[in-house]
């Protein structure tokens, strides 16, 4: 918290990361680049590859791949500001999906996993999800 106040309290981008730096230095803490939160052209590519295998039924993977596409445009790790709301499938909170695996927060698997069997579960398909997702915005 400190050096975000520090961090805001400058004006200059490269002051600001300078100056958190020595403060985190100085406090023993390291600071380290954090990951890329955008989704890849091979991760979201690679995500739709689980997912045909997983929906192998032509329609209803359509379905599935258009919740995906407007939900977090097959970013695993997409994140909805505003309600929290979790990868692939928007889950909320995220931590849902560790009924489908420990991996949930990284593994696009276990997301499409559990993304489909709350659609089954919930709306008898992703086909079924999708027309309440038209219909209402949400799902």
């Amino acid at each position: 918290m400190f050096v975000s106040r520090i961090a805001r309290s400058i004006a200059s981008p490269k002051k600001a990361l300078t100056t958190a730096a020595v403060a985190a230095a100085t406090a023993g803490m390291v600071l380290t680049a954090a990951p890329a939160h955008a989704a890849t052209a091979d991760s979201a590519t690679e995500a739709k590859a689980i997912a045909h295998q997983l929906i192998p039924n032509t329609a209803q993977y359509a379905a599935f791949s258009k919740i995906v596409e407007h939900e977090s445009g097959w970013n695993v790790s997409a994140t909805n500001a505003s309600s929290g709301a979790y990868g692939l499938v928007q889950a909320l909170p995220g931590s849902k999906m560790a009924s489908a695996g420990s991996d949930w927060r990284t593994n696009a698997k276990t997301q499409i996993k559990w993304g489909l069997d709350y659609m089954n579960s919930r709306y008898g398909s992703p086909t079924g999800a999708w027309a309440f997702w038209q219909a209402n915005g949400w799902y």
